[in-house]
């Protein structure tokens, strides 16, 4: 009976987990923009650290291997619920972005990736145990889902920017038309895109465009402007209003 509400009790908590992650995940508390290269080598440098800690008190015998295989589920499923709602997410800011205008498509940029995430999610399928029909465990089950989390989360992420009818989705972040202030060719087939950030900064990004292709984005980006240029100039005001 102990054995039951144990385990009954540890899926009550993954799921939880599972959920409040997903959420965080469908907020997008923590973005791609966000990273850089310091931040990246601090929290490669922060795991080592705890699993270096984890991995010496367990061989001190205070970390039994009990103990550390729910831990490590809890960790996948942590990844599983935040990687979820990601590409929930992005899914929905797809429909709210509308039609595809323009996007720069490749093998490298758009079959590659795919067949990446693909292979990600049936690996991950595989490793639930449900193609073999068992046997079942929680490290395999969580493993699992955290693959077939981050396999939809790179699924829906796309490493070149996409012009839609509504703005402009570029890696995790959709940029309406309104908050687009310029564009000029940085460089030649190298066009960089002005914009405002969520937190009202200007910022930039710049995007290959093949030499074919050049007359078609300028036309597209003249156009959208054109368009938008009242509610450019209104959400510009405002900006300088709370400067």
């Amino acid at each position: 009976m102990e054995s039951n509400q144990s385990a009954y009790l540890l899926i009550a908590l993954l799921g939880l987990a599972f959920l409040l992650s997903f959420l965080m995940g469908f907020r997008r508390i923590f973005r791609l923009q966000q990273l850089s290269r310091s931040r990246v080598i601090n929290g490669f440098i922060l795991a080592m650290l705890v699993l270096t800690i984890l991995t010496a008190v367990h061989w001190m015998g205070y970390f039994p291997q009990e103990i550390a295989a729910k831990f490590t589920m809890f960790l996948y499923t942590l990844a599983a619920g935040f990687f979820s709602g990601f590409a929930i997410k992005m899914v929905s800011l797809r429909r709210k972005a509308k039609n595809i205008e323009y996007a720069y498509r490749s093998f490298w940029t758009e079959a590659a990736p795919a067949m990446i995430a693909i292979l990600l999610i049936a690996f991950g399928i595989y490793r639930t145990g449900v193609l073999t029909l068992g046997p079942f465990t929680g490290i395999g089950i969580t493993s699992g889902l955290s693959l077939i989390g981050f396999g939809l989360f790179g699924f829906t992420l796309n490493i070149v920017p996409e012009f839609r009818y509504r703005g402009i989705l570029i890696l995790d972040q959709f940029v309406p038309w309104k908050k687009v202030v310029a564009y000029n060719w940085h460089s030649e087939n190298a066009l960089q895109i002005e914009y405002l950030t969520p937190d009202k900064k200007l910022t930039d990004f710049t995007t290959y465009i093949p030499p074919e292709d050049e007359i078609i984005i300028e036309r597209l980006l003249a156009k959208k402007l054109k368009e938008h240029e009242k509610e450019r100039k209104k959400v510009l005001s405002k900006e300088d209003k709370t400067v």
